[in-house]
């Protein structure tokens, strides 16, 4: 009876120190963790910008036809169409550039004598999209400024301005967001060393929203920008950075 108890004392005993040991190590490891987290940081925003030139292009046309009846409303913008494909082609683009939209209808309405529009149907307006992708930026602008020619030819024609976009956009983000970091550390550095101090690890990054703007250009958005309208544009890429300083 005496040896029993004197071994659940012991076994006890070297419970308690067991738990201790564990509890202290936690303590120790919990103490660790705070100081490393309670270190001095150092938050730095980097930039890269990169000019290029579009090297896809977007231009759409419309072209509409009227008439009291549908059948003739339709029979004018069918002869349309045909002069406005004809003049894509005579200036050299083909059929794999060009891509025509369905018909879009609209009713056009009598109005009252105050200006009101009724519910009386008076005639039909005809329209339709054509559209032209290219690699050839220039030609594309060209054509932009050119196609109004049409109306001399009787089309009731309205251009749009071209759309340029930069095909590898995705891959050249990610350049540039690597850049823009390898900047924001040689900030960081720089900063730290005039404090006497040097940085450690990254603690944490944050990617701003990407600026995409005619070149030249100083608008911005909290939002980015995405300019379609310049053939040459500038590409601007943000970090925010938080660098340990030892």
């Amino acid at each position: 009876m005496n040896g029993s108890s004197r071994f659940d004392s012991r076994g006890a005993a070297a419970l308690i120190g067991a738990v201790g040991l564990v509890a202290s190590a936690w303590i120790a490891a919990g103490a660790a963790r705070h100081f490393v987290d309670s270190r001095a940081t150092i938050t730095v925003t980097g930039s890269a910008k990169q000019t290029l030139t579009a090297d896809r292009a977007i231009w759409r046309g419309v072209y509409s036809a009227e008439a009291r009846d549908l059948p003739t409303a339709f029979g004018g913008l069918e002869a349309s169409r045909r002069t406005v494909l004809g003049y894509l082609a005579q200036h050299g683009w083909s059929d794999s550039a060009t891509t025509v939209s369905q018909v879009m209808t609209m009713p056009m309405y009598e109005r009252s004598p105050n200006g009101m529009p009724t519910e009386r149907i008076e005639g039909y307006r005809l329209m339709q999209t054509v559209e032209v992708r290219s690699n050839d930026v220039k030609r594309v602008g060209e054509l932009a400024r050119t196609s109004t020619e049409l109306l001399r030819q009787g089309v009731r024609f309205e251009s749009n301005a071209p759309e340029f976009g930069v095909s590898n956009l995705a891959d050249l983000k990610k350049k540039m967001l690597a850049a823009a970091t390898q900047d924001a550390k040689e900030r960081a550095e720089e900063m730290a060393k005039n404090a006497g101090s040097k940085i450690g690890r990254l603690r944490g990054a944050r990617m701003g929203v990407f600026q995409v703007t005619p070149a030249g250009s100083t608008d911005i958005s909290d939002y980015g920008v995405n300019d379609t309208s310049a053939l040459e544009k500038d590409i601007t890429a943000v970090v925010s950075a938080t660098f340990e300083l030892r």
